[in-house]
């Protein structure tokens, strides 16, 4: 299908989102699912020029990034409009006194010890441009949105916001390193090669689901649906500080030296885990423990591990094919208290390589799909409306980030990528990196459902766990 644009003499190809990008248009209107990159620079506002040329080249190689999305208010459906040429980007400047302005607002008690880069993150994870209630279903609005925050002279902050439509882990992943690389080469480094996308944004995952993988009876699908359903409502939560307030995204950062990554990593190898089932065994451990001891006993908790699925796929993608291809599983575990890590690590771990094995991630897709959708639609199914669906998200693969030498020609001090969960989702979600053999995760939570003191608790706890275990 092609239409013509009405303010563009230029072909569009227009294509309806798929089941899964359909609901991640109404997960990131209730609040989860807004993707933000945020580097703080050793640059001075006044590269804002170079900054619109290295967007226009990143939206010239990637056509989903210069999409729009359109809403259809007949079929109630979402669409990509995808304009044949990359349109010039717009940035979104605030100058030093707007930026100070900003960072004032935002200092509280709580955050007076938090980085520019960590408060504007924050800021932009809960920006309202695909929420708004006036917007909404926000008809016409572009997938990736820039910003350029000047911190001084010689210093600034550049954000991109992604929507999760057109962007999963893998996606910001790949979207960050060719930034950096488009930077270097503005200012006389090496010419980065371009990345052909050809049928980028052209199907959602369900076109490409390997054939068999996905297949359900309707019986099994009807059982697994009411085992999901029962499952979640018996599952255990984080204990809730305040269930009326507007929610919010906020995030605490864990970090670990390299010394103590590198041990943790060794123990995962040699029980054959990967670092997602330390990570949940961990959060497990320690949000058992900050119950009430009259409230310690058997509980039944969920971890959700997210995989990204371009390699299983049919055709295979690559990790420069932008989109969302990432689907979850669901595996629920019961804690007594006393749970050693490296024992629970390796169970936890195993039922999620089981589930994999079995596809599950295929065969549940559609079932998952659709509770999250009555979920957001029906928050009263869900423990005092928290629209809480697990305790804890994880990735199957952490990010492996060994680009210091390039960050450090090009300026960047420090950056921050995570997405937000206060609609439907987790009490925490953990996006790990590691980052030239440092551990560095941000944990993003809802708040005011949680607060920044219970989190910081949870999470110097989930550290003080891996490490006790570890060494």
């Amino acid at each position: 299908m092609t239409c013509t644009a009405p303010d563009h003499h230029q072909m569009i190809s227009a294509r309806t989102l798929g089941n899964l990008e359909q609901s991640w248009c109404r997960a990131v209107a209730c609040g989860t699912g807004t993707t933000v990159l945020a580097l703080q620079m050793d640059k001075p506002h006044s590269k804002l020029p170079l900054l619109h040329q290295v967007l226009k080249k990143l939206l010239h190689s990637h056509p989903l990034l210069r999409s729009k999305l359109h809403y259809n208010p007949t079929t109630r459906d979402f669409s990509f409009l995808t304009p044949a040429a990359a349109p010039p980007p717009s940035v979104e400047h605030h100058d030093i006194p707007a930026t100070a302005h900003l960072l004032r607002r935002l200092s509280t008690k709580q955050t007076s010890d938090l980085p520019p880069c960590h408060l504007i993150m924050e800021h932009e994870l809960n920006d309202s441009l695909w929420r708004s209630p006036s917007s909404f279903p926000c008809s016409g609005a572009d997938v990736i949105h820039a910003a350029l925050y000047a911190l001084s002279e010689s210093r600034s902050i550049v954000v991109l916001r992604l929507h999760a439509a057109a962007c999963d882990r893998t996606t910001a992943e790949s979207v960050l390193r060719e930034l950096m690389e488009l930077v270097g080469e503005a200012e006389g480094g090496r010419k980065v090669a371009g990345i052909e996308n050809e049928g980028e944004g052209g199907a959602g995952i369900e076109a490409l689901v390997p054939r068999g993988t996905g297949k359900k009876t309707m019986w099994a699908h009807g059982v697994d649906m009411l085992g999901y359903s029962l499952s979640s409502l018996r599952l255990t939560n984080l204990k809730f500080k305040n269930t009326k307030a507007a929610r919010y995204s906020e995030v605490v950062r864990l970090k670990m030296d390299t010394h103590q990554t590198a041990a943790i990593l060794a123990g995962c190898k040699s029980r054959r885990i990967k670092l997602c089932g330390a990570l949940a065994a961990a959060g497990l451990i320690a949000a058992h423990s900050m119950r009430l001891e009259s409230d310690k006993v058997k509980k039944k908790y969920g971890v959700v591990t997210l995989i990204d699925t371009r390699s299983l796929l049919d055709p295979s993608l690559s990790i420069h094919h932008f989109g969302y291809y990432q689907l979850p599983i669901l595996n629920t575990h019961t804690i007594n208290g006393g749970e050693e890590l490296w024992d629970l690590a390796v169970r936890s771990y195993s039922e999620f390589a089981r589930d994999k094995k079995c596809n599950t991630h295929f065969s549940d897709m559609a079932d998952l799909n659709f509770l999250m959708r009555k979920a957001m639609e029906n928050p009263s199914v869900t423990a005092s409306a928290s629209l809480r669906t697990s305790l804890i998200s994880v990735f199957e693969d952490p990010v492996i980030d060994n680009t210091r030498e390039m960050k450090r020609e090009i300026g960047v001090e420090d950056y921050i990528g995570c997405s937000s969960v206060h609609g439907v989702g987790p009490s925490v979600a953990i996006f790990d990196t590691i980052r030239n053999g440092e551990l560095d995760c941000a944990c993003v939570y809802p708040a005011p459902l949680h607060s920044r003191d219970q989190i910081m608790q949870l999470v110097a706890h989930i550290k003080k766990i891996l490490l006790d275990a570890t060494f």
